[in-house]
């Protein structure tokens, strides 16, 4: 997943970003080296390396710095928005692509989800990704981050953003927006059976696991 919100990348790390993108996608990632990937940039090697600690990082342009922009968001959204709606809308905003920039993304995702070694270090940046989830869901019901309501819905929507991206890359003509917003409505069923005992009160005798029946 992508990320528009918040500040813009540097010149260089995009720079740095979409040079690795094309190669990667032309030649092959297993096939590009760092020393090739600095040279279409037009940087030296060391140069590349304050920029993104691995190979495996390139791809993921400012993710961290957007992770950051996302709990932000979340947190200053009215405290009375539900929480499924709540998600949606970060959801939405996260994922926002610029219509210019939609074939970039496009040669990206594929690159995320399809390459063996970028799907290993994906584990760990969802990983990142699951934990700004929870920790708003947390937030909501008074609940620790770690518990099993929080845990569940942040797995559950990351399942949501990755079944959206899959059938996007599969066909061309669909619209990602629509294909997230269908996602989340579906997740959103659940979620407002689940957590509207806890939007009522967030006091209860189950509250420290997160147990909201």
């Amino acid at each position: 997943m992508t990320a528009q919100i918040g500040r813009r990348p540097s010149t260089t790390k995009s720079k740095i970003t979409e040079a690795a993108i094309d190669l990667f996608t032309e030649s092959g990632f297993d096939e590009t080296s760092v020393d090739d990937v600095a040279a279409a940039a037009g940087i030296a090697r060391r140069t590349l390396f304050r920029y993104y600690p691995s190979k495996n990082a390139i791809a993921w342009g400012d993710f961290d710095e957007h992770l950051q922009d996302m709990r932000r968001m979340l947190t200053e959204l009215p405290p009375d928005m539900p929480v499924a709606e709540a998600l949606q809308s970060a959801l939405l905003a996260f994922n926002e692509v610029p219509t210019e920039h939609r074939e970039h993304h496009r040669r990206r995702m594929r690159l995320l989800l399809g390459v063996p070694a970028l799907q290993a270090h994906s584990m760990l940046m969802y990983t990142g990704w699951r934990n700004v989830v929870a920790e708003f869901v947390a937030s909501r019901t008074g609940s620790d981050p770690s518990d099993l309501i929080p845990q569940t819905v942040a797995w559950t929507l990351l399942a949501t953003a990755l079944a959206a991206y899959e059938q996007w890359l599969d066909d061309p003509n669909a619209d990602l927006e629509e294909l997230l917003t269908q996602g989340s409505r579906i997740l959103s069923l659940g979620l407002d059976d689940v957590l509207a005992p806890s939007a009522r009160s967030r006091q209860g005798p189950d509250a420290s696991t997160g147990n909201l029946n």
